[in-house]
């Protein structure tokens, strides 16, 4: 199913043994679009303390307005890695955080996770320990890959012919966790305007120090695609004609993982 960061953003995460905070945010990796993990903010429990989530420890279903149930225990989540949230997370930090939870690395293979397609773990997994950590390894401390949702939302599109608008959200697949949609606010740019998805494939270029999104789409393709509202649903039916109005092949017709 379909959800968007939005509708998660201020839900509570309860571990198996009692609440832990509330979802501020997600990071995603640049290179495949997959949110890797959610930010928690843990509020008086831990001093204010943020903490990282991995969709390795969601269960099952992820229903809008309902809190995410993880399987782990406050114990875990206190004692797990510190993260400063305010600074680029590298590999290394990540490293350390998923030799904590004993989860596999997902950036060695071809998949979208260790697993397979989704975040799943082996049938028997190592059981994870409070204050275990992984052994040191040779990663360069520059190697970042992780981006904000927060940071990127307000990021300016830009179509072939000029600016059409900005970042308003996300809205991924939440079994897999892969990106489908940005969620493009086009108000700012002509009366009247409304909000529109545009898939990470139709992406151009980044520029993450400027702050712009350049996407290989016209304004007027942008003008003529179907409106999206969050309230709403996004169905095949919806994806259909959105791919159909941009000329582009839809992504179920292709082999996915």
């Amino acid at each position: 199913m379909l959800n968007s960061v939005s509708r998660i953003r201020g839900t509570a995460i309860n571990a198996l043994d009692g609440d832990i905070g509330k979802v501020s945010e997600a990071y995603f990796d640049d290179q495949k679009w997959v949110i890797r993990y959610l930010v928690v903010d843990t509020g008086s429990w831990l001093a204010e303390r943020k903490v990282l989530i991995s969709p390795y420890s969601v269960r099952h279903p992820v229903e809008t307005g309902e809190a995410l149930h993880v399987s782990l225990t406050r114990e875990q989540v206190k004692n797990s890695p510190d993260i400063d949230t305010h600074q680029p997370i590298s590999r290394r930090l990540e490293r350390e955080y998923l030799g904590y939870y004993a989860y596999p690395d997902y950036w060695d293979g071809a998949d979208l996770w260790a697993m397979g397609g989704y975040p799943f773990l082996p049938l028997m997994p190592v059981v994870p320990v409070a204050g275990q950590l992984a052994p040191p390894v040779e990663i360069p401390p520059e190697d970042v890959h992780l981006r904000s949702s927060a940071h990127v939302d307000g990021y300016d599109i830009q179509a072939t012919d000029g600016s059409i608008g900005h970042v308003k959200d996300f809205v991924f697949d939440d079994e897999s966790w892969l990106i489908r949609y940005l969620v493009v606010d086009t108000r700012n740019w002509w009366p009247g305007g409304k909000k529109v998805l545009i898939a990470p494939g139709w992406i151009r270029e980044i520029s993450w120090t400027e702050g712009s999104v350049s996407v290989n789409l016209t304004r007027e393709q942008v003008k003529a695609s179907p409106e999206f509202d969050e309230s709403m649903v996004v169905d095949r039916d919806y994806e259909r004609r959105l791919y159909a109005s941009y000329g582009q092949p839809g992504y179920w017709d292709e082999h996915e993982p």
